[in-house]
């Protein structure tokens, strides 16, 4: 039975329309899509893709956060 784990993720829509997805537990986990449906469903492919690695596993495993928050800021 698999493990149910809540994963941060950040998006961002690209000055293309493309929708970039990260998921940064995982270095260099991160994909794109056309629509957010197709993203989300990417960025699912790939972080099965990094849990191969033993590497990513094992910060899957020590990844416990208390509290997320994610905001911008604006800067000039």
């Amino acid at each position: 039975m698999k493990n149910n784990y809540q994963l941060p993720i950040l998006i961002e829509k690209d000055e293309d329309g493309f929708y970039v997805v990260e998921c940064p537990v995982f270095s260099g986990c991160y994909t794109q899509g056309k629509t957010m449906d197709e993203a989300l469903k990417n960025i699912r492919e790939v972080i099965d893709l990094c849990l191969e690695e033993k590497d990513n596993k094992e910060a899957l495993k020590n990844f416990h956060p208390q509290e997320l928050i994610f905001s911008t800021l604006s800067y000039a």
